[in-house]
């Protein structure tokens, strides 16, 4: 049965549909193969006797179809050159033999993989999108023509494959997708994408709540200072309240000494020490015009005062008892002490 050595799985990017990563909105996604990822031992370990398919069957090779699907396999351990992995393979079926020696003849490993979208720059300067990881054979399918082109392929010859130093070909991923809420919208994406997703939705909130944490204590902060601000104000207009200035002391005064000076030209009688204007007024116009007036009320009281003290005169006491001259009145005994000290008194 003839057998070969084909160099079949590399590192470095390899361009997939975006359909086929499970981003229908992305039309090429640029997906990076870490050296560190293609040769780990795990992975190199799933392709030691993997069954050889013709064509990527339409599932995945498993224990209950494998008789159906498989035209041959990986006979042993796979091995790492150059950046590539080497199969030693062997096919066991007539059909599929001459359908290499007729020209199909190039490789495609059919794995799964973890997907990890992140944009990134190979240590050469090229750009991905995504990066595969966790890379597990399944099968090695002989196909007309691979993803990385005719260059990876099994050596020609008739009867002999020898060894050729073939790249890497095509690879059909299957990835698991799962839906996941973004801000009430529904994404479909990997378990590494809903991982990211979840993380950096974790890491918004978290600071979300910080800045309202934050804005809170501000405006707590803003709010007191406003109160202090405004028992301060309060406390100052109640302090000038109480102020009176000079000028304001001596209009008090003749406002004060012009009432009492109407009040007693109206009603002699009313005593003004100590009453406060309303009851001055209010007492002159009882006096004058009876108890009667005493419930009228306080515009009522003031109006009558007003009349009463337009028709009155205020009175001066000393201007009263000097406006018809001075006369001085001398008793016996004043006489008697002027006459012996030789004070004479004239009565004017």
């Amino acid at each position: 049965m003839p057998h070969a050595d084909a160099f079949a799985v590399r590192t470095g990017i390899q361009l997939y549909a975006g359909a086929e990563m499970g981003r229908p909105e992305i039309d090429v996604v640029r997906v990076y193969r870490p050296e560190a990822e293609v040769k780990a031992a795990d992975s190199l370990r799933t392709f030691s006797h993997a069954p050889v398919t013709m064509g990527h069957p339409a599932e995945m090779v498993t224990a209950d179809n494998w008789k159906a699907l498989a035209v041959g396999e990986v006979s042993t351990e796979a091995a790492w050159l150059d950046g590539k992995i080497k199969l030693p393979l062997i096919l066991k079926d007539a059909d599929s033999i001459a359908a290499v020696e007729n020209g199909t003849r190039e490789l495609s490993a059919g794995y799964t993989c973890q997907i990890e979208f992140v944009d990134g720059m190979t240590e050469d300067g090229q750009p991905y999108d995504a990066i595969q990881k966790n890379i597990r054979a399944n099968h090695l399918a002989i196909v007309p023509r691979g993803r990385a082109g005719s260059e990876f392929r099994i050596g020609d010859g008739a009867g002999f494959w020898g060894a050729s130093p073939v790249h890497d070909a095509t690879k059909e991923v299957n990835v698991t997708l799962r839906k996941i809420m973004v801000d009430g919208l529904s994404v479909e994406t990997t378990d590494a994408g809903a991982q990211a997703i979840e993380k950096l939705t974790g890491i918004i909130a978290a600071k979300d709540a910080a800045i309202a944490t934050a804005d809170a204590a501000h405006q707590t902060a803003i709010a007191a200072k406003d109160a202090d601000l405004a028992k301060a104000v309060a406390a100052k207009d109640a302090a000038e309240a109480k102020v009176l200035d000079a000028s304001a002391i001596d209009k008090l005064v003749a406002d004060r000494a012009e009432l009492i000076g109407k009040a007693k030209a109206i009603a002699p009688e009313v005593v003004t020490t100590g009453v406060a204007d309303a009851d001055i007024r209010k007492a002159v116009v009882v006096a004058k015009l009876g108890d009667a007036t005493a419930d009228k009320p306080a515009a009522y009281i003031d109006a009558r005062f007003d009349i009463l003290a337009e028709d009155a005169k205020p009175t001066d006491p000393v201007r009263e008892t000097i406006k018809d001259g001075l006369k001085v009145v001398a008793n016996d005994a004043w006489t008697a002490a002027a006459a012996s000290s030789g004070v004479k008194f004239k009565e004017a």
